[in-house]
């Protein structure tokens, strides 16, 4: 009896897979390349290879599998959406077919609107679709990647600022993605939990965007300013920098629902939901060496 991940390339699922090697569990990863994977098959891996959008592709990998770990890619077209929505569907009938009996989906803070947030929107109706098939559902809803500011190391290699268009007071749960593989981890190989469950995964602490300003400051060694700009000015930079317009659409409706408190976390913090990477620490270790990376690169 193997756990299924459907997205082992990506920095969650990739220190997700890892980790369940480790604690030598049954692993059966999902990939559209064998030499991507290749390192965890040479660990004991079984690979199906090829997309998980793919009904047969997902019926042969949860063939005997016991868990299925699914987290929604990155949108990468228009029809995101409603693809993301379709792809899940598909394999919960596949986890239906195959009487899989516990699924682990990454959702976020905001799903439980449904819509309103961006590429968040796809993501009330994927957890709708496990919740569907089987009994025992964790649903992890994580709060805002620390690693998408890797996303502005350029800008603030330039210029020491943080441009968003995001109320300066508008504290947010930031989380380590190693956090979020870790407690993905933690439920998978916890046998005992059953039922529909929606856990959250906050981070240390809530932080405002004007906080970000001293945290990064003395954590990266140099100044940096958290600039608010207007949604308008967020659109015209993201275009500006290559973005096709479906994508400044979704993303400018993600930054607004921040603002209007759409994107806050439906589940309190507690003991269960924080985490221990703080921001200053990841700032530390992660951002800071991107950083010195890009001004050697730059020289």
């Amino acid at each position: 009896m193997s756990i299924v991940i459907n997205t082992p390339n990506g920095n969650i699922g990739r220190a997700l897979a890892l980790s369940l090697l480790s604690a030598g569990r049954s692993l059966t990863v999902i990939s559209r390349s064998a030499d991507k994977v290749a390192d965890l098959v040479k660990r004991g891996a079984k690979l199906v290879e090829g997309s998980t959008d793919d009904a047969a592709v997902l019926d042969r990998a949860l063939v005997g599998a016991e868990a299925l770990f699914w987290l929604t890619p990155p949108a990468t077209g228009p029809d995101f959406v409603s693809w993301a929505q379709e792809t899940a569907r598909t394999a919960a009938q596949a986890v239906k077919k195959h009487g899989v009996k516990r699924v682990v989906v990454l959702s976020s803070v905001g799903a439980q609107h449904g819509s309103g947030t961006g590429p968040v929107n796809a993501l009330l109706a994927v957890e709708e679709a496990f919740k569907a098939v089987c009994a025992d559902v964790t649903l992890l809803r994580p709060g805002f990647f620390m690693e998408n500011f890797l996303r502005d190391v350029g800008t603030l290699a330039k210029t020491g600022s943080l441009f968003m268009p995001v109320p300066r007071t508008k504290a947010v749960p930031f989380v380590a993605v190693a956090d979020i593989a870790a407690k993905a981890a933690e439920v998978l190989l916890d046998a005992g939990w059953k039922g529909h469950r929606y856990v959250g995964v906050h981070g240390p602490a809530d932080v405002t965007y004007a906080e970000l300003e001293a945290v990064f400051t003395q954590s990266l060694g140099r100044p940096v300013r958290y600039v608010q700009v207007t949604l308008e000015d967020a659109r015209k930079g993201m275009a500006g920098a290559g973005m096709p317009a479906w994508l400044v659409d979704l993303y400018a409706e993600l930054y607004g629902s921040i603002g209007e408190g759409r994107m806050d976390p439906a589940e309190p913090r507690s003991a269960q939901t924080t985490t221990p990477t703080s921001l200053a620490q990841w700032a530390r270790e992660v951002l800071k060496p991107a950083l010195e990376q890009a001004a050697s690169a730059a020289a």
